[in-house]
């Protein structure tokens, strides 16, 4: 199946029946347990998981899937293998908030094809919104065409969403201590980061280390709308694409002047030296 023959509002909508029928009737009546990486898993990812897996092989049977709840080893075999085409699923992002009651969370499902990612949807069951996008083609969000809102001209008057616990101590210490924008915001959900940012619900963004099933689709998301920023195996690195396993650094803002100073900011912060243990 090529491209621009993927329906892809038919996409979401099996996408939204999925997370209806699993995540919404075990909100607030779940247990998890922890994995080897200390993150948490709940019944309802692995449901999701497999619910989804087994609708998309009955109607794209040549695309496998790959999931975070699967091995190491069993990703990487599917990444190596899926050139002609992989779905890359994460069945609950934010899956803290989901065992905890807060009300932030997403599917996550995007198709890889050849290295890149070419489509992308993300849906917030609790407030019924999807966002997503075809590459080269825009992004919507609840079937309307979706593009990056006006945002302020300087850094200072900004909204940041920051996760600071990913991030190297100095730079954290910076953004605590003496940070760069108006207000700043954490909600747990990396997917949804990225699609709040292409809805001009924050104006910069940082989180310090996401995976591909947790950047793919959102990242498209903001890019067919508008947004600047990407990945980033570094802070002194360069953008990457990214369609491997190893951990990234997400940085964005809703334009590129933006991202140009928040960019600067971060860099100036990690080299400057910290003072913080002689000040009064």
């Amino acid at each position: 199946m090529q491209q621009d023959t993927l329906d892809l509002e038919m996409l979401v909508a099996l996408v939204e029946d999925v997370a209806t029928a699993e995540l919404l009737p075990r909100y607030r009546h779940v247990t998890s347990r922890r994995k080897s990486d200390g993150s948490l898993l709940t019944e309802a990812d692995l449901a999701v998981q497999r619910e989804l897996r087994q609708a998309l092989q009955a109607r794209f049977p040549q695309y496998a899937l790959l999931g975070e709840e699967m091995s190491a080893e069993e990703q990487q075999h599917l990444l190596a293998a899926g050139q002609a085409g992989l779905w890359c699923l994460d069945p609950l992002d934010g899956t803290g908030n989901f065992a905890a009651g807060i009300p932030i969370f997403a599917v996550s499902l995007a198709l890889i094809r050849s290295g890149r990612v070419e489509l992308g949807v993300v849906h917030d069951p609790l407030r019924g919104e999807s966002f997503w996008a075809r590459r080269g083609a825009g992004a919507w969000l609840d079937g309307e065409r979706l593009r990056v809102p006006d945002a302020p001209e300087t850094l200072a008057d900004t909204t940041g969403l920051v996760d600071l616990k990913r991030l190297p101590a100095p730079l954290a210490t910076a953004l605590a201590t003496r940070p760069p924008y108006r207000s700043q915001r954490s909600f747990g959900s990396v997917a949804l980061d990225w699609c709040w940012l292409a809805a001009g619900r924050c104006h910069v963004y940082l989180h310090g280390s996401q995976r591909l099933w947790d950047y793919a689709a959102g990242a498209l998301v903001l890019q067919e709308a508008g947004g600047a920023g990407g990945l980033l195996s570094d802070f002194a690195g360069d953008w990457q694409h990214a369609v491997d396993l190893a951990p990234r650094i997400g940085l964005g803002a809703a334009n590129a002047p933006l991202l140009a100073a928040w960019r600067r900011w971060i860099d100036d912060a990690r080299q400057a030296p910290d003072d913080s243990s002689s000040s009064s």
